[in-house]
């Protein structure tokens, strides 16, 4: 049984408002953003380890690393600033917790 403000559908109960909704699916995309961040992170470590001290592959592993943290830090800092800036600091209507 879903809450007086939530609706069930086929993956469980959602909002319905479009404010709460977006919300919870923006924390399910972090963490799906972070999980693929991870595996970048682990083929990057692979691709390193694996070079056998060809520059162009140690490159190329630095360079999964460095765009998967890249990626990870936009995605918490765009999280961060809705949180900061449009709830606490602008109070903009219909953006709360």
């Amino acid at each position: 049984m879903c809450p007086v403000n939530e609706t069930m559908t086929q993956i469980g109960c959602l909002p319905i408002d479009p404010i709460q909704f977006i919300g919870r699916f923006y924390t399910i995309g972090l963490s799906l953003i972070g999980g693929v961040a991870l595996l970048f992170v682990i083929i990057g470590g692979y691709v390193i380890l694996t070079s056998r001290g060809n520059p162009s592959q140690i490159n190329s592993g630095k360079s999964y690393i460095f765009y998967a943290i890249l990626g990870l830090l936009l995605a918490i800092f765009g999280y961060l600033f809705i949180e900061v800036v449009l709830i606490d600091i602008l109070a903009i209507p219909g953006f709360s917790r």
